[in-house]
């Protein structure tokens, strides 16, 4: 199920003239920034610690302090819990008692069926909760990171209730409001999205941690495992850096699901393992061109479950300042680098740096930039 071509507009958000967020961090944050930057027409009221609210009033991007949950969503035709997953079942019960009739309440945790059930037990039956998760992040968290355009062109998942059909005229403010942050909207139910996640994000991110820990338990006896691990080994375990709390309530919350997952990839590696033994090179070969061709019908230009890096390759010679001379070059063309790695050093000839960018066109400016700077600079395609 997937929202009609045309935009709403901005008009069809005014039924949500007071608008409660609680938290502002990377999430929260950005969401106010980036309706404040539409011009988006409602009150934002924040909740979080003390020094974020005060410091979210002085950057203009909230118009008043809740001092409590209930303080902040008493008036609220909105309540948006840009909250980590365990926070917001805590939060759903805790403004159950204060929120007005026919008041609205969506959150933005990656397990949805787990949290609509729960919404479902404690509030009212007058308040319409919708759950949604924006397919957006970086590499840190926090106000202080926050950004209007976090959203553009990211895929925001809404999972509304069967008995909200048709969804499109029903939900049609929370969808207008989440259009207006540059997100695509995409409907579907909670189990569907949960089984899709648990696949496409929740299995990756475990799988990152079991190589990563495998390869460094064997680099403790062979330190060259962890010296060859550069290029695809780097890129496939990049996600192992994702900190611990936020993943504990993500797979507590989609623990059987995500159960089913890991049985069938299991499955899976031993049939994989079985045709290794039966030197069955034509099945693998299968695999690989099946791999490939659905690998290049993954959409290229919306965000997704995992916020991929677009790396830019470029070479230099030995010099001194040789470096300064590259990021002084993408500091001017207003870039911002996530990632740099020396790949390889020939002294006294040159060496090759994987410089690594949050979206594919700021890839290609940087290309452009660092060849203007006489650099040979090219991206990887695919």
């Amino acid at each position: 199920m997937k929202q009609d071509d045309a935009p709403l507009t901005i008009h069809d958000a005014r039924p949500f003239q007071q608008i409660a967020l609680l938290g502002l961090g990377l999430i929260g944050g950005s969401l106010a920034k980036a309706w404040r930057a539409m011009g988006v027409p409602a009150t934002l009221v924040g909740y979080d610690r003390p020094e974020v609210t005060e410091q979210a009033l002085a950057l203009g991007i909230i118009d008043r302090v809740g001092h409590s949950a209930a303080e902040a969503v008493a008036d609220a035709d909105l309540v948006v819990m840009a909250t980590p997953v365990h926070a917001s079942l805590g939060l759903l019960a805790a403004i159950a008692p204060h929120l007005k009739p026919a008041a609205w309440v969506t959150d933005v945790g990656s397990v949805k069926a787990i949290v609509a059930q729960h919404a479902r037990e404690v509030l009212p039956e007058t308040v319409t909760f919708v759950p949604g998760h924006p397919m957006a992040g970086a590499a840190a968290g926090g106000l202080q990171h926050a950004h209007g355009l976090l959203f553009e062109n990211a895929t925001y998942v809404l999972c509304p209730d069967a008995s909200l059909r048709p969804f499109e005229q029903k939900i049609a403010p929370l969808i207008s409001l989440i259009e207006a942050t540059g997100a695509r909207v995409l409907l579907m139910e909670a189990e569907r999205h949960d089984a899709i996640a648990a696949q496409v994000s929740h299995l990756p991110q475990l799988l990152a941690v079991l190589l990563m820990e495998a390869t460094a338990h064997l680099h403790e006896s062979d330190d060259a495992y962890l010296r060859l691990a550069a290029g695809g080994f780097r890129d496939m375990t990049r996600i192992a850096n994702s900190p611990f709390p936020m993943w504990r309530d993500i797979l507590a919350g989609n623990h059987p699901t995500l159960l089913d997952t890991l049985a069938n990839f299991a499955a899976a590696l031993q049939r994989l393992r079985h045709r290794l033994i039966e030197e069955d090179y034509e099945a693998i070969g299968a695999s690989f061109d099946a791999a490939r061709a659905a690998r290049n019908r993954i959409p290229r230009d919306t965000k997704g479950f995992l916020a991929p890096l677009s790396d830019v390759f470029v070479y230099t010679d030995d010099r001194p300042g040789a470096l300064l001379a590259l990021t002084q070059c993408l500091f001017e063309a207003g870039l911002d680098v996530k990632d740099l790695e020396l790949l390889k050093l020939r002294e006294g000839t040159g060496g090759t740096f994987r410089i690594s960018f949050a979206s594919d066109q700021e890839a290609k400016t940087a290309v452009a930039a660092l060849k203007q700077l006489g650099c040979q600079a090219y991206q990887l395609q695919g």
